[in-house]
């Protein structure tokens, strides 16, 4: 009794259509495609996986370098600050034999000046660029002797005429710019 009823009408016209021994034989193929497609997606993944890896290996190596870069760019940063602060660039200047300037003029675009320039004042003014040595020597010593024979002596340079506030020129003295 364990067979099964024979289909009738329509439903034994259709299982003519269908061979019954070639089931088996169909199924293998398609068994077969599933296993493939699966194998390959695995392996695909494995290679994406380990390209991903890599990858994550090669962007922590590249963010240390740059957290180090920029560690060494607000060092030199610090250091530049440092060094164009007001009163470094003041010290400096001084230690270079730089005196403040005097008043200034300025020129107005049809050639007119404006304003009195003055030369700086002479308790400030040095009489020349002191020689490198004498920027490192301790404070209270004397420079060394120039070629000419006084400490920190510099041939004179002749006077500039510069306009008078009447219009009429006069001599003004100048001081050498140091390193120029």
């Amino acid at each position: 009794m364990s067979s099964k009823p024979a289909p009738r009408g329509r439903a034994a016209r259709l299982a003519r259509l269908i061979p019954a021994g070639r089931a088996r034989a169909a199924r293998t193929p398609f068994v077969l495609l599933v296993v493939l497609l699966l194998g390959g997606g695995l392996l695909g993944l494995l290679v994406l996986n380990s390209a991903l890896s890599e990858g994550s290996f090669e962007l922590d190596d590249i963010q240390r370098r740059t957290k180090s870069l920029t560690d060494e760019e607000q060092a030199l940063q610090r250091d530049i600050d440092a060094y164009s602060a007001p009163d470094a660039l003041q010290r400096r200047a001084r230690e270079l034999g730089m005196v403040p300037g005097g008043d200034p003029a300025f020129l107005n675009p049809d050639g007119s000046v404006k304003g009195v320039p003055s030369a700086a004042p002479r308790s400030a003014a040095l009489t020349g660029p002191r020689a490198p040595e004498a920027l490192t020597a301790a404070p209270g010593t004397a420079p060394a002797p120039t070629p000419s024979g006084t400490p920190g002596s510099i041939p004179a340079i002749p006077a500039a005429t510069t306009p008078a506030p009447g219009g009429a020129l006069r001599s003004a003295p100048t001081t050498p710019t140091p390193g120029r």
